[in-house]
């Protein structure tokens, strides 16, 4: 007698409705040419303020902590552009899969591209350094289309239904997906076989397996895995962010490829904090284009 498939739950009804409601909607935005899918995304963004008034809240209280000295009106501004390029970026994740394989030129001016073939040349794998900025799901399509092997780490969504319907246009290109609950084997086995791995690293990872760093002015919390492993063994670090232009074009750069040095808890803490420092400042850019509405600073416990 076979043995029942793991991980088959039922799916919540909030669930199916959910799926059903990205069902009527998304064959509508693809429908749609790209500038006006991007107007009705900056729409749809900037309305979600008033029906998300608690992410709006935390979005206006991390702007006014990283940035104690701007005005109410100052912040109030980000915040409302920080909701329309949210739903931008919404919109073209939606619409990834349409882009034309042939002509990244005409949605990305890509820089940089040396330093990450100088990281390819050591053999020992990339670790892709970047964070919730500006269209960050556009490494499934940029770096295929670079000819680069990826595989992106990734938090699973709630929704089954949903995240299997994002996974295909995330894979469309060629790129794979890690589930980030499969921990670091997973990922060591992919930078072995000397592909790439994207990694969004400026999320909350509670301890044990996290430090707290200075992120804007504050504590938060930062997974140590890629830090150690990077350390451990040698592999370079290649930081990568994409911002969104005026135009509705993207820039990307791609700097120069790091050797992370130094052994035990002293190193890994130092390294993880320049890690979180390259994010920070490439966010300084743009402010309007870091996802300000996560809970990104949590309680604190330090012990001596």
């Amino acid at each position: 007698m076979a043995k029942p498939a793991k991980n088959l739950k039922p799916v919540l009804f909030r669930h199916r409705l959910e799926y059903a409601a990205l069902l009527a909607v998304a064959p509508l935005i693809r429908a749609l040419p790209r500038q006006a899918a991007l107007r009705f995304g900056r729409r749809l963004g900037s309305l979600s303020r008033w029906f998300l008034a608690a992410r709006r809240k935390l979005a206006e209280d991390n702007v006014h902590q990283a940035f104690p000295d701007w005005s109410p009106q100052q912040i109030t501004a980000l915040v409302k552009r920080n909701f329309e390029q949210l739903g931008m970026s919404a919109v073209d994740s939606l619409r990834l899969d349409l882009f034309a394989v042939d002509t990244p030129e005409e949605y990305f001016e890509i820089r940089g591209v040396e330093h990450l073939r100088e990281a390819q040349d050591l053999g020992r794998g990339v670790i892709l350094l970047t964070g919730h900025l500006g269209f960050w799901e556009a490494g499934n399509y940029v770096f295929p289309a670079l000819g680069v092997p990826l595989d992106t780490i990734a938090k699973p969504l709630k929704n089954r239904l949903t995240d299997a319907y994002f996974q295909r246009i995330r894979t469309h290109f060629g790129a794979d997906i890690i589930s980030s609950r499969k921990g670091a084997r997973q990922i060591l086995k992919s930078l072995q076989s000397g592909r790439a791995i994207g990694l969004l690293l400026d999320q909350h990872i509670s301890p044990p397996g996290s430090v707290p760093v200075d992120f804007f002015g504050r504590k938060a919390y930062v997974t140590t895995a890629i830090t150690n492993m990077a350390m451990k063994y040698r592999i370079p670090i290649v930081p990568t962010f994409c911002l969104r232009r005026p135009d509705n074009r993207y820039d990307v750069w791609i700097d120069p490829p790091l050797l992370l040095e130094g052994d035990g808890e002293a190193a890994l803490a130092e390294n993880t904090q320049y890690l979180t420092n390259i994010i920070e400042q490439a966010i300084r850019r743009d402010p309007g284009q870091w996802f300000w509405l996560h809970k990104r600073w949590r309680k604190i416990n330090i012990t001596k």
